[in-house]
């Protein structure tokens, strides 16, 4: 029977490969929808499996957090999928632009995240990073710094990409609804 850990360990790796599928994808495709249903799953799987890991801190500790962190940017991404589906549904154009920025952001965050500490579980791997009993300041300052790195250049990518991906989910100009002004007394 698998541990625990080795469940997470392959779920974060079917997360980072079908993750960069979504990503490579074509949009709005029956293919980016499987992929990014395989990513949900892989996620859903190794977020859990994070929340029962403890042999680090020997209870909840800043992993679950993040753990937990990661399980709501993937769960917000889903439910912004799923009302751009029903806004295409229903044909409006306005709330499927919303719904599709929303998922957007939430679902390339959630993979930023994964990557974070993807490259944090490796960089606390490499020896000379590795603290000696009672310096874990070195440990949560190589976490750290790869986090940032990482966050860095994921925004950086998410804000370059987000016109050229999301430029074609956009309304025309004749169908997005706007609010009626308030009327001043």
């Amino acid at each position: 029977m698998l541990s625990i850990g080795w469940i997470h360990t392959i779920a974060a790796v079917a997360a980072m490969v079908t993750g960069a599928a979504v990503l490579v994808t074509r949009k709005g495709t029956r293919r980016h929808r499987q992929v990014g249903w395989a990513y949900v799953a892989s996620m859903l799987l190794l977020n859990l499996t994070a929340l029962l890991i403890y042999r680090l801190f020997g209870g909840f500790g800043p992993f679950h957090v993040a753990a937990v962190f990661s399980l709501a940017t993937v769960l917000a991404g889903t439910i912004a999928a799923l009302r751009a589906r029903k806004a295409r549904r229903s044909r409006n154009a306005a709330a499927r632009a919303k719904a599709l920025e929303h998922h957007y952001q939430w679902m390339t965050w959630s993979y930023v995240g994964l990557m974070a500490a993807a490259v944090s579980e490796v960089a606390t791997r490499v020896p000379a990073l590795q603290p000696a009993p009672g310096q874990g300041v070195v440990f949560g300052i190589t976490v750290a710094v790869a986090t940032l790195i990482v966050v860095g250049v994921g925004g950086h990518l998410i804000r370059g990409r987000r016109v050229p991906l999301l430029g074609p989910y956009q309304p025309p100009a004749d169908q997005m609804t706007y609010p009626s002004p308030s009327r001043r007394p």
